[in-house]
């Protein structure tokens, strides 16, 4: 889908997406101390916005407009005078350039692209991690399209936490978990499965 098709999405429904965070971002991030992130493919900014409101300046980026301007409503509802710790970014992940080696987390969540321009974005993420920062990665995992639920039904856009650990390789970070895990999807028969990536890069943050 492209960034039109996105924004008519978007434009459907007063939230595509659940207004908290994706459980996995919550469960890394949660004790982690605040510092810098990165979200990309942020769409409406659920996991910007929590870890705006746990005190993290947040670069949150997608290629929606729509879906830029609901986070913007929403960081000035639930951040008030705060709302300036999100920065909304309108860019194509796939053309954006972050700042190397400079953001404590970057998360990545359901970016469900082809092969080649997974690997680009990958290796841009990994790129922009700081020092003792974190890359987190989720994805439907290729094995939801025959074991799970929901998801993209396309297995050129699917995924697996070894094939982010493979795009990432050579990037100086070090793998913490790469695994696929089981999401209970209300009202379905059946878990959906998510590749689950967490990376590291060694060192001490800069003082």
């Amino acid at each position: 889908m492209d960034s039109d098709q996105w924004d008519l999405r978007y434009a459907a429904k007063d939230l595509v997406w659940s207004a908290g965070p994706n459980r996995w971002v919550e469960e890394v991030a949660a004790d982690l101390p605040p510092g810098r992130a990165l979200d990309l493919a942020a769409g409406e900014g659920r996991n910007a916005l929590w870890l705006a409101e746990r005190g993290w300046s947040v670069t949150a980026v997608d290629f929606s407009a729509v879906a830029l301007e609901r986070a913007r409503s929403l960081a000035g509802q639930r951040l008030g005078e705060q709302a300036g710790r999100v920065e909304l970014v309108k860019a194509d992940v796939r053309d954006y350039v972050p700042e190397p080696r400079a953001f404590d987390l970057v998360v990545i969540a359901y970016l469900q692209v082809a092969q080649d321009v997974r690997r680009q974005v990958m290796r841009s993420a990994a790129g922009a991690v700081a020092a003792g920062g974190l890359l987190l990665v989720v994805a439907h995992d290729s094995d939801n399209l025959a074991h799970g639920t929901g998801g993209p039904q396309d297995p050129a856009v699917l995924y697996r936490a070894d094939d982010v650990a493979a795009d990432v390789d050579g990037a100086g970070l070090r793998v913490v978990r790469a695994q696929a895990r089981a999401r209970p999807v209300e009202g379905a028969a059946r878990d959906a499965i998510d590749a689950f990536f967490v990376a590291v890069r060694d060192g001490a943050p800069p003082a």
